[in-house]
C-alpha cells in the first residue's frame, strides 16, 4: 500500500482526466490517487485541486475544458516556456503550474491531433512534420515524462508527504523481418521469375541465387546467427515481427505456409518473444488482420498477443479499433517512419484511449523512438550522424528512467560492404543502451 492517497478534486469525474492522471500520477510517479468531486470528501489527503474553487492548502492547476469535453476540435495552441521545457495549454496566475498538466499530456499521448483532418503522405500515414511536436522543435524529447518530473517537485513542495517512485531505464531491440530471405521461400512462379530478371538485368546474381536455392550457398538476407550474437553478447532484450500476409506490391514476405519459413519462425520464437507483423494492407481491414493473426497462431501453435503494422501504417482510431476486437494486446507501431523521436511524447508503455468513443482499451502501446530506415530512407543520413541521433535518444529516455525502443530490419544488417558500416551503427547501439 502507498503510503498516503493523492486526491483529485475536479467539477466532474470525466473518463479523460481519469486516463491521464492514471499515466502520470499512477504509471510514472507510483502514487495512489482518487478523483472527488465532494469537497467534504477530500479529507487531511493531500489535494490536487483541478478546478476554479478555492481550497486553501491543495495544489492547483486550472483547468483546460479538452478533458471535460467529449469529440474532437481543432485546438489554438500556443507554446511556451517553462524550467527549460516547452509548454501548451497554459493556466492563469493562480495555478502553482503555469499549465495544464493533464490536459497537455493527454493531447500527446492520446495522439488527439492525429483525429483531425490531415494531408497525409503517399501511404495514407500522418506525417511527423505536421505535429505540434515536430513544429516546435520538441519531437526529441519525451516531455511527458519531463514534464512530470519537475510537476512531482512542485508537487512535494506543497506536499512533503508525498513519497515519489524512482523509475528505471530500460532498453528493447526490435526486429522486424519484411523479407527474411532474398532467394528462399518463394513461390516457382517467383523464383522463375526471379532467375529471368537476373539474367536479364543482373547477370552476377544469377549465380548467387542457384547457389542459394539448391542450398551451396546460404541466403544473404539470413542474418539472424548475427543479430542474436549481437543480442547475447550484449545482453540485450528483443522482440522479433515476422509478416504472414499474402504477397502484395509492399509485401515482400514468403508465403506462410514455406517450410523454411515457417522453421525459422519456430527457431526464433523458441529462444525471443515473437510477434505479428501486419501487411500493409492489414491497417484498415479487420478480415485481414484476423486472417493473419489466426494464420501466425497456426505457426506457433499458441495465442499471439504482440504486433506491429508494416510500414508503421498506423491509422487513428481505427487501426487500433481492430487490434482490440482481434485479440492482440500489444502493439509497436506508435513511432514515425520520417523522423525518429517521441511520436507520443512520453517514453514508457501506456494503455490505448479511444478519443472519440471516450473509452480506455486493454490494448497496450509500446512506443519506439528510433528505426534504421528513417535515418538512412528518410533522413538520408550517414552512420556518424545516426549515432549521434541514437545517442541523444537514449540519453532523454534515461533520465526520465524510460524505456528506448529501436527498430531494426534483417536487410539493414546484411553482410556486405554496402551494410558494413550500419552494422557498426548497430553494435555502438547495443553498447550504449546497457551502459
Amino acid at each position: 500500500m502507498y503510503p498516503c492517497q493523492v486526491k483529485i478534486f475536479a467539477r466532474f469525474n470525466a473518463p479523460r482526466l481519469s486516463y491521464i492522471a492514471g499515466i502520470i500520477l499512477g504509471d510514472i510517479l507510483g502514487l495512489a490517487w482518487e478523483i472527488v468531486t465532494d469537497k467534504r470528501k477530500l479529507g487531511k489527503h493531500p489535494v490536487i485541486n483541478y478546478s476554479l474553487e478555492k481550497i486553501p492548502g491543495s495544489f492547483r492547476i486550472d483547468p483546460f475544458n479538452l478533458l471535460f469535453e467529449t469529440g474532437i476540435s481543432s485546438k489554438e495552441i500556443t507554446v511556451s516556456e517553462w524550467k527549460g521545457l516547452p509548454v501548451f495549454f497554459q493556466t492563469g496566475s493562480d495555478s502553482d503550474i503555469p499549465f495544464d498538466i493533464f490536459a497537455a499530456s493527454f493531447f500527446l499521448v492520446s495522439r488527439y491531433e492525429e483525429y483531425l483532418k490531415f494531408e497525409p503522405d503517399e501511404h495514407g500515414r500522418f506525417r511527423a512534420s505536421l505535429s505540434l511536436a515536430f513544429k516546435h522543435g520538441f519531437l526529441g524529447k519525451p516531455v511527458v515524462d519531463l514534464w512530470t518530473k519537475e510537476f512531482a517537485r512542485a508537487l512535494i513542495g506543497k506536499h512533503p508527504v508525498l513519497t515519489i517512485r524512482r523509475n528505471e531505464y530500460r532498453a528493447l531491440l526490435t526486429i522486424d523481418s519484411d523479407q527474411p530471405f532474398a532467394y528462399l521461400g518463394r513461390t516457382l512462379a517467383r523464383s522463375v521469375g526471379g532467375l529471368i530478371h537476373d539474367l536479364t538485368l543482373r547477370p552476377g546474381h544469377a549465380g548467387e541465387r542457384y547457389r542459394v536455392v539448391t542450398r551451396g550457398q546460404k541466403d544473404p538476407y539470413e542474418v539472424y546467427d548475427y543479430i542474436t550474437d549481437k543480442i547475447d553478447g550484449n545482453n540485450t532484450d528483443a522482440r522479433f515481427f515476422f509478416p504472414v500476409g499474402d504477397f502484395s506490391k509492399y509485401d515482400k514476405n514468403p508465403s506462410w505456409k514455406n517450410k523454411e519459413y515457417r522453421d525459422l519462425i519456430i527457431k526464433l520464437s523458441g529462444k525471443y518473444q515473437t510477434g505479428l507483423h501486419l501487411s500493409y494492407y492489414a491497417s484498415d481491414n479487420q478480415k485481414t488482420c484476423q486472417s493473419e493473426l489466426s494464420r501466425f497462431s497456426t505457426i506457433l501453435g499458441k495465442e499471439i498477443t504482440l504486433c506491429r503494422y508494416h510500414f508503421i501504417r498506423l491509422f487513428i482510431p481505427e487501426s487500433y479499433r481492430q487490434l482490440t476486437k482481434t485479440g492482440l494486446r500489444e502493439d509497436f507501431s506508435m513511432g514515425y517512419p520520417d523522423e525518429p523521436g517521441f511520436r507520443a511524447g512520453i517514453a514508457r508503455p501506456y494503455m490505448f484511449y479511444d478519443v472519440l468513443e471516450d473509452q480506455l482499451s486493454d490494448l497496450r502501446i509500446i512506443p519506439f523512438q528510433v528505426m534504421d530506415g528513417t535515418l538512412y530512407n528518410y533522413r538520408k543520413l550517414g552512420p556518424e550522424a545516426s549515432v549521434e541521433i541514437i545517442s541523444k535518444l537514449i540519453d532523454e529516455t534515461r533520465k526520465v528512467g524510460g524505456f528506448f525502443v529501436s527498430l531494426w530490419h534483417n536487410t539493414s544488417l546484411l553482410d556486405n560492404p554496402e551494410w558494413k558500416d550500419w552494422r557498426g551503427v548497430f553494435e555502438t547501439m547495443l553498447k550504449i543502451q546497457q551502459t
